[in-house]
């Protein structure tokens, strides 16, 4: 193993960590956040939700069963940068196909190891999100901390566009039971296969696609991807969203294809202090009484106040930690839509009903 080098982190309300270099050597910033999830590191990178923001890893050891070709929720990495405590070079996992530090210089992803993880997750949880900036090539903590206020806000940035496919494409199942319309808002792969596992023709639309093309594939039923970014800058999406709605067709929404939704229907987001992220979010389900352990990722919110007085639309999932909106659908619809993610992996699968869901909405909508 190759000596490294030294890295700092420098936070926006100038807090400095000096630690170890891992990944490339260059220089990363966004808004930094933390997943609180054992397992799954490789999942979590390659999630396009987690575009442009700076990940804290709880879990102490990362890198240890080193990276695997199949368990990429995209073509690449999209954090912008990870910080950790322990970094493993080397991987004890005979499957694997390379070293996350080689998957990582792959990738052009920088990172720093060898810090108070602890530390710095309370510190976030006391101040809330901000942005920071990771460096291994420059190493002067006063230069960063002028670098690190010009980037950009996660409050009005719009991602999708920078994740989403170009280029329509389509999924097919052994056996074709109905076919969905997918909008790309940043999607990862299991929801798509958890889709194809169920029988579903699954054709995947690019963010600026029209109602019209999306209706051109005849589907049963419509699927709002998960994503990165603020929702609410998103006007173009959520008159698409509401257009998709009035067509009754069977809808189902997940993380940003939720909030997007909720948007269409007159509902409002909010930025949260700190966000949820990992694979043990606890959630009931205010229609069967049962509670759910779930993975999430999102940072943004349906506000639970733009929901009262809504006659049509009903809350049908909360976040058991905070009380916040977990999962909404329409009353005179056959349109629902969740915060978090059923299609988890690695994570808990107590919400895979929920695809189940969606069936029976087509299935119903076709008899």
């Amino acid at each position: 193993m190759s000596e490294k080098g030294s890295a700092i982190l420098v936070l926006e309300d100038g807090t400095v960590f000096k630690g170890i270099a891992i990944g490339k050597t260059g220089t990363t910033g966004g808004e930094i956040a933390f997943n609180t999830g054992m397992t799954g590191y490789q999942e979590v990178f390659t999630d396009p939700s987690y575009y442009g923001q700076l990940l804290i890893m709880t879990t102490a050891h990362i890198g240890n069963y080193g990276t695997q070709a199949n368990e990429q929720e995209s073509d690449k990495i999209n954090i912008a940068g990870l910080i950790t405590k322990k970094f493993s070079d080397g991987y004890s996992r005979p499957s694997a196909d390379q070293s996350l530090q080689d998957f990582m210089v792959h990738h052009n992803t920088v990172g720093i190891s060898d810090i108070d993880t602890r530390a710095l997750v309370r510190h976030i949880r006391d101040k809330g999100a901000m942005n920071a900036i990771i460096s291994s090539e420059n190493l002067d903590a006063e230069a960063l901390k002028k670098e690190v206020l010009t980037i950009p806000k996660m409050n009005g940035l719009e991602l999708s566009s920078k994740v989403s496919t170009t280029d329509a494409y389509e999924v097919l199942p052994q056996n074709v039971l109905y076919k969905v319309s997918l909008l790309d808002l940043g999607v990862k792969r299991n929801i798509v296969q958890c889709l194809v596992d169920r029988g579903c023709h699954v054709k995947v639309f690019p963010l600026n696609s029209s109602k019209e093309d999306l209706a051109s594939f005849q589907p049963d039923g419509y699927m709002l991807s998960n994503g990165p970014g603020d929702p609410s800058a998103m006007p173009e999406t959520v008159q698409l969203v509401k257009e998709i709605v009035d067509t009754g067709v069977p809808v189902f929404g997940i993380c940003l294809g939720h909030q997007v939704f909720g948007l269409s229907q007159g509902l409002k987001t909010e930025k949260m202090f700190n966000g949820h992220r990992g694979i043990n979010h606890p959630i009931k389900n205010l229609k069967t009484g049962k509670g759910e352990i779930t993975s999430q990722n999102h940072g943004f919110v349906i506000s639970k106040e733009s929901i009262e007085g809504q006659s049509d639309i009903e809350i049908t999932h909360i976040h058991l930690n905070d009380d916040t909106v977990a999962g909404i659908a329409l009353k005179n619809k056959p349109v629902f839509s969740v915060q978090y993610h059923p299609e988890a992996s690695a994570g808990p699968h107590d919400s895979r009903y929920l695809f189940d869901s969606f069936i029976e909405n087509m299935k119903a909508q076709k008899n």
